[in-house]
């Protein structure tokens, strides 16, 4: 099982989350690219971060929406989502190479991530995106055919610290809620036992996201599920 979670979300003076407390928790790291957070300086020292606990680096791709933290809709095509999923992942894979390291996969952030959920356009459009960058695609199952139909190795992901609703759709909040670690930690062993993901993800923004993500990887060695990269 792979432990994912979103980071270098920070930019200029404004500080998010705590990736180093974070970081030696997790297999894979989804790193901002600045269009819904980050900037070309955290981008770097998030990348390194990274190598230094040999976490895997991820492009976490999201709408050019700084002000909403991307997790308001826009109206895009399917042609604006390709290239923004392609630029922004360009920077994170640059960065990694620079550090000695790879790209290793692909997953969008908030808006983003529902839009394609919802839209077989947008979804095909981010599969040629990421086919084209030669890399994973870290989504909910529902995406395994389109990710099929281009070629894409999917790693479903299933998350321990958001809600879903009754058709089993992620419940987006504008500001991450603290979540109680004991519970956070009894999904995702539930998960694990079910099957049916590869990756389990913490979202950095959270407030207690560092405290969620240990007593995770906790629950998981207790359970006897290996966690590792992708």
């Amino acid at each position: 099982m792979d432990l994912n979670a979103d980071l270098g979300e920070s930019f200029g003076r404004w500080t998010l989350g705590d990736d180093a407390g974070l970081m030696p928790h997790l297999t894979s790291a989804n790193i901002a690219a600045g269009f819904h957070g980050g900037d070309p300086h955290v981008l770097r020292a998030t990348v390194a971060l990274a190598v230094e606990h040999s976490v895997g680096i991820g492009a976490h791709t999201g709408l050019p929406d700084l002000v909403g933290f991307g997790r308001r809709r826009m109206a895009v095509s399917p042609e604006e989502l390709y290239d923004l999923v392609v630029y922004q992942a360009g920077a994170v894979r640059a960065f990694a190479e620079v550090a000695g390291a790879e790209l290793r996969h692909v997953k969008p952030h908030g808006a983003m991530y529902s839009m394609v959920v919802d839209d077989d356009e947008l979804a095909a459009a981010l599969c040629a995106a990421v086919a084209d960058l030669s890399v994973a695609l870290l989504m909910p199952p529902q995406l395994g055919g389109p990710a099929a139909a281009a070629g894409v190795r999917l790693v479903p992901e299933g998350y321990v610290d958001l809600d879903y609703d009754p058709d089993g759709k992620l419940i987006i909040e504008r500001v991450k809620q603290r979540r109680d670690p004991a519970e956070t930690a009894r999904r995702a062993v539930e998960f694990a036992r079910a099957g049916e993901v590869e990756s389990i993800c913490i979202h950095g923004d959270g407030p207690n996201a560092a405290e969620l993500a240990a007593a995770v990887r906790a629950a998981l060695a207790e359970a006897g599920v290996e966690v590792a990269p992708l």
